[in-house]
């Protein structure tokens, strides 16, 4: 029997702090005027000290778990898509699966820049339809804030802060994600990236590293107006659909310039086009799941309609994907399934603590064996 993939759940969150572009002016030498006619970007959020690409990420995955109405518990999968980690390990994935009680999980981190989330997105459709996952959770979330270099006026104004999130499914009924699109060329990744640990020093060892993102902006600009169109058509064709039978594109929002490039490469009105990048500027992996809850939530996105989900981004990489949007919200939560969620998640913060505790004093009564023998002493 044919599995099908299905979005029961959809969840987002951002930080509350919110920097226009009055407030970058303060810090770089720029104004409103011109992001707005560059980028369509009046504001974004920025995480505070207390919050971070995971607090963020669980805020997410809690929210899409009650509106699919499903429990921690019953999660198989947790995929986080993300470029701004506070860790390089453990997986950002993993913690959260921790944080909302999803014990029974597996979890893991994907990188592929501002794509990303079509990537995990992918990933979990496949493991469900396979049988290996009947309940995968998909999260994108992003801390960019801290990635930008706040004195370089092409990248900063551009990103901000936030985190989105899908419950994936299986069923037996037809729908659900009907296809989906990953390419990469490797050959492009000089022109948008951030430096890590791996990279090798002029030094030898260590060194500082430039942590600050690098854009070749006018490169990434021709990349993604040429290819947004190509693959959102690639999606729609492989579905068996044509673009009249698409109800709304959401794409990855990065530059509403290249958005409305899209929308003249396909033929189609802007009004088709999901476009929210005014309020949160380029979240990165973040952004498609977000400017989907507020396509839900003002009635763009409605029951039954075919969408599409495009993204780009560094690798260079680039994605999309044709979806029968058949998922309806199920009536809100009864009193005791919110005492029941928020018991799950008590009992999982109460669970982690313990086992952190258990693992200290086993440490200290049994001590612990040198993985790796000692080397000789010089006489």
């Amino acid at each position: 029997m044919t599995r099908y993939a299905h979005i029961t759940g959809w969840g987002m969150a951002v930080p509350e702090r919110v920097m226009t572009n009055d407030d970058l002016s303060k810090l770089v030498d720029t104004n409103d005027e011109w992001i707005r006619t560059r980028t369509g970007i009046k504001e974004r959020r920025i995480a505070d000290v207390k919050e971070t690409t995971t607090s963020l990420a669980i805020e997410a995955a809690q929210r899409a778990l009650e509106v699919a109405n499903i429990l921690p518990s019953e999660v198989d999968l947790v995929i986080v898509a993300t470029s701004s980690a506070e860790y390089i390990f453990p997986a950002t994935a993993s913690l959260v699966q921790d944080a909302i009680g999803a014990e029974k999980a597996g979890a893991f981190d994907l990188y592929a820049a501002c794509t990303g989330f079509v990537y995990a997105l992918n990933v979990a459709s496949q493991a469900v339809r396979t049988g290996s996952a009947n309940t995968v959770l998909v999260i994108g979330a992003e801390t960019m804030s801290r990635l930008v270099d706040w004195k370089d006026r092409g990248t900063c104004i551009l990103f901000g802060d936030g985190a989105g999130a899908f419950v994936v499914q299986g069923s037996d009924t037809a729908g659900g994600i009907l296809s989906s699109i990953m390419r990469s060329d490797g050959s492009g990744g000089d022109t948008l990236y951030v430096e890590s640990y791996g990279r090798p020093r002029a030094s030898g060892v260590g060194g500082l590293l430039n942590y600050a993102i690098y854009m070749d902006g006018k490169e990434v600009f021709r990349f993604a107006t040429r290819i947004m169109a190509a693959v959102t058509k690639e999606a729609v064709a492989a579905a068996g659909l044509t673009l009249q039978d698409i109800n709304i594109i959401i794409p990855h929002q990065a530059n509403r310039r290249i958005i409305e490039a899209a929308a003249r490469g396909l033929n189609q009105p802007e009004q088709k086009f999901m476009i929210n990048i005014e309020k949160y500027g380029n979240t990165s992996s973040a952004s498609i799941p977000i400017a989907e809850c507020e396509a839900a939530e003002r009635g763009k996105l409605k029951p039954n309609d075919r969408v599409v989900f495009v993204g780009f981004g560094a690798g260079l990489t680039w994605g999309a994907m044709a979806v029968h949007w058949d998922a309806t919200p199920p009536p809100p939560l009864t009193t005791w399934q919110q005492i029941t969620r928020r018991v799950q998640v008590g009992l999982a913060h109460a669970r982690s603590y313990v086992r952190r505790g258990v693992r200290k004093v086993e440490s200290r009564l049994l001590g612990s064996e040198e993985p790796i023998e000692k080397p000789p002493t010089k006489k």
